[in-house]
């Protein structure tokens, strides 16, 4: 199903006037942070090629990054969990953590929010979990989008920052080159240790 302003749409006609949609990325690297984005998009939000963020090429990612968060019509926010947080709580906490942080910022508060994936425990909103979201609902596909390229152009900061590891390029996933340069450098401090491949180079006979 292409995305729409269907689930928007139900909600307002249920008397839920501004409703929102938020979604995160960064939950699978083994370095870096989790970011979530949340978006209230105009009534009649219309867009050629906005859908889920990891379906877009990384220039139509920028493209509609410029063109969502210019628009003086559509209120966003974003918020970072770094990855000393994540090892301290958990990734999946880490997250629920950023999509609440991420719900607060933003100004005006929504009446409803649609999250992508599963429920969120304690979240500050009313909210409906779509699983699939990112797929489905614009506002979702605008929040992941704005999520993504944040924490691309983190990563690609933290390139500069921690030479050696790829980080522009792989952006911190399990990929072969990023486990090829861990084995190589061992962890640098972005890394999340309590993630099994960062643990085994940081203790390699520990997991044998």
């Amino acid at each position: 199903m292409k995305c729409s302003l269907r689930h928007e749409k139900l909600l307002r006609t249920n008397g839920c006037n501004i409703v929102a949609g938020i979604d995160e990325a960064g939950r699978g690297p083994l370095a870096g942070p989790v970011v979530a984005a949340i978006a209230i998009l105009p009534a009649n939000f219309r867009h050629g090629f906005l859908r889920d963020s990891k379906q877009l090429t990384h220039k139509q990612r920028d493209e509609i990054y410029s063109e969502l968060t210019t628009r003086k019509n559509l209120f966003w926010a974003v918020e970072v969990v770094e990855n000393e947080e994540i090892d301290r709580i958990n990734i999946l906490r880490a997250t629920h953590e950023a999509m609440r942080r991420t719900a607060r910022r933003l100004f005006p508060q929504p009446d409803h929010v649609l999250i992508d994936g599963l429920p969120v425990p304690h979240f500050p909103l009313p909210h409906t979990a779509l699983v699939g979201g990112d797929g489905l609902s614009y506002s979702i596909a605008a929040a992941s989008v704005i999520a993504k390229v944040t924490r691309d152009r983190i990563m690609a900061q933290m390139d500069e920052l921690h030479p050696g590891y790829d980080f522009s390029r792989h952006k911190g996933y399990g990929t072969a080159l990023h486990l090829e340069r861990l084995k190589e450098h061992g962890p640098c401090p972005i890394h999340r240790r309590t993630f099994l491949p960062v643990r085994q180079a940081l203790f390699p006979f520990a997991e044998a």
